[in-house]
């Protein structure tokens, strides 16, 4: 029997729904100690807008980040207190998809959890910030090739922003930009382009405002070594140092998201099973187009810690 080598993965942006982690939060301690720690720490009631919206609020750049990785990290600590992790073996690297780098942070130890929640709040409004002077756009473009589609963006001006899955990358810019290179892409065989639901261009350039505030938030902060090695967005590789992972966060805001090798490379380091903790099931459905031959769990409320098996 093959040994089983775990990773937990953390979704990003746009996962965020009205209600998400209110079951935690009933039964759990650990989650509900979470989000009480986070509403006290941010000064306002997070919880309260998880749990009952508005939705308009909720998908805010500046509130929906915060509260992502709060539940994700409080859907983790259910999932440890449940004693339903232990069925696995302790993972051997963690990896968020964009801001659930943030929760990552939190999984692999560098930061406390509540740290984390902080971090991501302040990510989301530096973002917010910088759409606000710089608006952009993103899209989805599927099926297409990355060579055609990195040569799109050349010659429109934007650039790939996330490098999801065989068939499926994001481009982001200025909207002028994403809507010719979207155009363009349609044209030159594209089986379908989604326009994100986003205020900005973000893992581009036009987020470089936010990086620079993101820079003087990093430095005050205290950075542990990772306890489990964090697999970078930007490099596809795993960090450990604080020197390390500060320099992935801050690159990430305006490089590209290098989700597909990340996942690539961590099965060729021996990774057969992932766990998505967090709103959503998005993640497994692209690790299952880059490798149909791993195991993919998903830990998103009560009920899937409840009836997990392996």
């Amino acid at each position: 029997m093959t040994e089983i080598k775990t990773a937990y993965v953390f979704p990003g942006q746009g996962a965020q729904f009205v209600g998400m982690g209110r079951d935690l939060y009933s039964e759990f301690h650990s989650a509900r100690e979470l989000f009480d720690l986070a509403d006290k720490a941010l000064g306002f009631s997070l919880s309260k807008l998880c749990f009952e919206g508005p939705e308009e609020d909720l998908k805010d750049t500046r509130h929906s980040q915060s509260a992502i990785v709060c539940h994700s990290l409080s859907a983790l600590s259910a999932f440890i207190e449940s004693g339903k992790s232990k069925l696995l073996p302790e993972p051997s690297f963690v990896a968020g998809h964009s801001l659930g780098e943030y929760s990552a942070l939190g999984a692999s130890g560098i930061l406390t959890y509540v740290q984390a929640i902080l971090l991501a709040r302040k990510r989301g409004e530096l973002m917010a910030e910088a759409a606000a002077k710089t608006p952009g756009a993103m899209a989805a473009v599927i099926g297409i090739s990355q060579e055609i589609l990195s040569d799109i963006c050349l010659k429109t001006g934007c650039y790939i922003a996330n490098f999801n899955s065989p068939g499926q990358l994001v481009i982001s810019g200025l909207k002028e930009a994403v809507d010719q290179a979207s155009a363009q892409a349609t044209a030159s065989g594209a089986m379908k382009v989604v326009t994100l639901q986003v205020s900005g261009g973000f893992h581009t350039p036009l987020m470089s405002p936010a990086s620079t505030g993101l820079k003087e938030m990093l430095n005050s902060m205290d950075f542990k070594t990772a306890r489990i090695p964090l697999v970078a967005n930007t490099s596809a590789c795993p960090v450990s140092t604080p020197q390390d992972v500060k320099a992935e966060l801050y690159c990430q805001l305006t490089g590209g998201v290098q989700w597909q090798k990340s996942i690539e490379n961590m099965i060729a380091s021996g990774v057969n099973t992932f766990v998505e903790i967090g709103p959503g099931k998005v993640l497994a459905g692209l690790i299952k187009r880059i490798n149909r031959s791993v195991s993919i769990y998903n830990i998103n409320d009560a009920a899937s810690i409840q009836n997990f098996s392996v």
